[in-house]
């Protein structure tokens, strides 16, 4: 019945998936959520660290793009410091912004993963589009009004997925 929420991989965070990794399982493009997966929600200018994963993603020839359910002001405000392209208004969980991304990006979909800190929008959306999907921990324990409604229906389909599935934990990396 929840299915459609269990991600590809558990991660801890966006900083210990590498190129390699990613190149390993022959994934090219990484489309991102913005709030609470690359930056916490509350603090909009990134970290020294998240500029040195993405020049690592860049030097990799990864592309990395924000598939955000934010306004375009909201989400450029962000991406415009960082250099990053996206897709704003993305109707998370629907797949409309994953597949406007890919289209734009002219990928096939094996080839993309996304990443986001919540299963009911990112995640539900990557398995929708049919691209590989990373669960990462959330930046920062708090979250903006929107998102505390879901995070606690997510509990419980964490629960059950975790139950039903043997591979439903945090992992240190993609493999």
């Amino acid at each position: 019945m929840f299915s459609s929420y269990k991600p590809s991989w558990m991660i801890e965070s966006i900083y210990k998936i590498t190129p390699e990794q990613l190149k390993n399982v022959g994934i090219r493009v990484v489309l991102t959520d913005l709030d609470n997966t690359l930056i916490a929600w509350d603090h909009p200018d990134g970290t020294d660290e998240l500029r040195k994963w993405l020049e690592e993603m860049k030097g990799a020839g990864i592309s990395v793009v924000v598939v955000s359910n934010n306004s375009a002001q909201r989400v450029s405000r962000v991406t415009d410091k960082l250099g990053l392209s996206y897709v704003a208004r993305a109707l998370k969980p629907l797949p409309v912004g994953i597949n406007r991304a890919c289209r734009q990006l002219n990928v096939n979909k094996e080839e993309v993963v996304m990443l986001g800190d919540q299963l009911m929008t990112d995640i539900k959306a990557a398995n929708s589009a049919g691209v590989w999907s990373v669960l990462v921990q959330p930046v920062v324990t708090t979250d903006g009004w929107k998102t505390r409604f879901n995070r606690f229906f997510e509990r419980k389909i964490m629960k059950y997925l975790q139950k039903k599935y043997s591979d439903m934990k945090w992992q240190g990396e993609i493999k």
